[in-house]
């Protein structure tokens, strides 16, 4: 049965099943957990969270998410998409460093996303990056999602949560 948290139009993390059924202790604990940001599927290559690191990221990304240590908006006068371009192309400093938020190991290296607050919101942009994406009208595109800070962390720590609680151990 799968679980969700969150809204799929702004920000969403669906717990599904232990993987592989039952869990095998010789690959640690493993969970199907799929992540939905501005209506977009996140986790399309790699949907099989590592649970003793994928737990923390969640927990450490909700923290601070909540203590507004996410850096405000890097050009107000420019639209989100043109944003994000700014900073993909800036590969010369470490200034785009500042907006990395969701780099939470293999379940969303196929995703490039920044994110930035603007006002109570967190506005988190993001492109897909691998050829083999299995929507390819979506390459190319940069997508927008906008949450309430305090939604978002919520939505992680709730689901962090529960895979805590049914984590094997």
């Amino acid at each position: 049965m799968t679980r969700q948290f969150g809204d799929r139009a702004r920000f969403a993390v669906e717990v599904g099943q232990v993987w592989p059924p039952p869990p095998d202790p010789a690959t640690g604990d493993l969970r199907t957990v799929d992540l939905w940001a501005g209506g977009k599927w996140l986790t399309t290559d790699d949907n099989t969270a590592f649970l003793p690191s994928f737990i923390p990221f969640l927990r450490s990304t909700a923290a601070q998410v909540r203590r507004r240590d996410v850096s405000p908006c890097p050009f107000p006068e420019r639209s989100p998409e043109e944003i994000f371009r700014l900073l993909y192309a800036d590969n010369e400093t470490d200034f785009r460093e500042q907006f990395w938020l969701l780099h939470w190991g293999p379940t969303v290296d196929n995703v490039t996303s920044y994110a930035y607050l603007d006002g109570d919101d967190l506005v988190v942009v993001f492109a897909y990056q691998r050829a083999e994406h299995p929507f390819p009208e979506d390459l190319g595109k940069v997508f927008v999602a906008k949450i309430p800070a305090d939604e978002f962390a919520a939505v992680l720590d709730e689901a962090a949560d529960l895979l805590d609680a049914e984590l094997v151990r």
